[in-house]
């Protein structure tokens, strides 16, 4: 599917989009990368067996994502995707003109994605072939640890110490699944958010077909009196035709004036459907709005979620200082019996050398 190996860097597929970036300070608003549509293209870097996103604007790289195997593109509207780039620490958007040039970007960043996973198991496969002694060079080192004497056993710190290695690892794992929960709270907000940008531009376009509608309909209500009183005077011309008979105007008139009455008639229909189906716009107008609506709530709900999960972080980082603490205490502690233990044992082998003397004599 794609080439493992190349003498240079050459693009594997191209497409044309609107860049966004998150915004670094709220993380929640796209900023636009480019003025205008601009090239996307995939790349593989022979050299260093890696794929990577580029996109160039003038001299500027709008886009240099390298991509891994936990990298996951997201379709959030029928013209809208990104993903999260967490070496470049932020969030990268495409807007597309069309739906299917969305969904080739999306099959091509999966098949990209795949061929970046097995370029990265085909090298640690390659990396253990060289180096054999890797896998048996821990344990050795651990039988001599185990089989070495501890330094101390009597007044028991080494338990505090593993204790706190343990409430260390608790705490970090604690930490990291917050984390993740509060990233996925910011992905699945950036994607209502996106969609509330898309119900925004699809009421203000609405809104604006509304007003123009509503212009119209006022125009078509005046031209629609005037063709009721033209009507009104014309049957009144006609009844005066059959009431005065041979003495009014010919027959040819008579038919002609009802041949424009029947089209003013035919042209009222028209027009009452036209107003029919603006009616029906109206109302189609008013649930985009509840929808909208909708949307601003539950936006509303997962900033007060985001509000509770950064409360929960810091809950966490702060345990997590106050352990820190502890087992720096507990280490300082540690060092202290370690030190008065050398002393000791330096005042023993002094007293057992004194002794040899003693016994020598």
């Amino acid at each position: 599917m794609f080439p493992l190996h190349r003498e240079r860097e050459q693009p594997i597929f191209s497409a044309r989009a609107h860049v966004f970036q998150i915004d670094p300070a709220t993380k929640r608003n796209w900023i636009p990368a480019s003025k205008h549509a601009v090239t996307v293209s995939f790349f593989y870097d022979a050299n260093r067996n890696v794929y990577r996103i580029i996109s160039v604007g003038g001299t500027k790289a709008i886009i240099n994502s390298t991509i891994s195997p936990n990298m996951t593109f997201t379709k959030t509207s029928q013209k809208f995707g990104q993903w999260a780039d967490s070496r470049a620490n932020t969030v990268y958007g495409l807007g597309f003109a069309t739906e299917q040039q969305l969904h080739q970007f999306s099959e091509r960043f999966n098949e990209v994605k795949d061929a970046a996973r097995m370029a990265r198991e085909k090298s640690q496969e390659k990396m253990e072939m060289n180096n054999p002694g890797l896998s048996i060079a821990a344990p050795q080192d651990l039988s001599d640890e185990l089989q070495s004497p501890p330094v101390m056993c009597a007044n028991g710190p080494e338990d505090k110490l593993f204790r706190s290695q343990s409430a260390d690892i608790t705490l970090n794992s604690e930490k990291e699944r917050i984390k993740k929960m509060l990233s996925e709270g910011s992905i699945c907000e950036m994607n209502l958010e996106a969609e509330l940008f898309t119900l925004q531009d699809s009421n203000s376009k609405l809104v604006a077909a509304l007003h123009e509608a509503n212009a119209n309909v006022e125009q078509w209500k005046k031209q629609l009196v005037a063709y009721q009183d033209e009507t009104e005077r014309l049957r009144e011309q006609v009844a005066d035709l059959e009431a005065h008979g041979g003495h009014g105007p010919s027959d040819m008139l008579k038919d002609e004036l009802t041949q424009s009455l029947e089209e003013l008639e035919a042209l009222l229909k028209a027009k009452d459907e036209e107003i029919r189906i603006l009616q029906a716009k109206k109302s189609n107008f008013h649930e985009m709005e509840q929808e909208r609506e909708e949307a601003i709530h539950r936006i509303q709900e997962l900033e007060i979620r985001n509000v509770e999960l950064e409360r929960r972080v810091q809950s966490a980082e702060q345990s997590l200082a106050n352990s820190l603490e502890e087992r720096d205490r507990i280490e300082s502690e540690v060092q202290r019996v370690v030190e008065i233990l050398d002393v000791k044992i330096f005042d023993l082998n002094d007293l057992r050398q004194s002794l040899v003397k003693l016994i020598d004599k």
